[in-house]
């Protein structure tokens, strides 16, 4: 999955919450990994919320922008 959008109008629904945990819930991986802009602390911070953590930072190629790596087990 590169990236997931919910129109503004759908916003503040838990419809981007309950997507993230359908596309999850089948995965046989004991870890999540997903990256986030550094300029973008809310959306960190939703991500946060949804019980990653931030493991440190990562710039892929020389032009993109610094991104923050984040991390969820998705085993109990």
């Amino acid at each position: 999955m590169s990236e997931v959008m919910v129109r503004p109008s759908r916003r503040k629904q838990g419809i981007s919450e309950r997507l993230h945990k359908a596309l999850l819930k089948e995965r046989t991986e004991d870890l999540a990994v997903l990256l986030v802009a550094l300029t973008h602390p809310k959306v960190q911070a939703l991500y946060e919320s949804w019980g990653y953590a931030k493991v440190g930072k990562q710039q892929p190629f020389a032009d993109p922008p610094v991104y923050a790596v984040m991390v969820k087990g998705l085993r109990d």
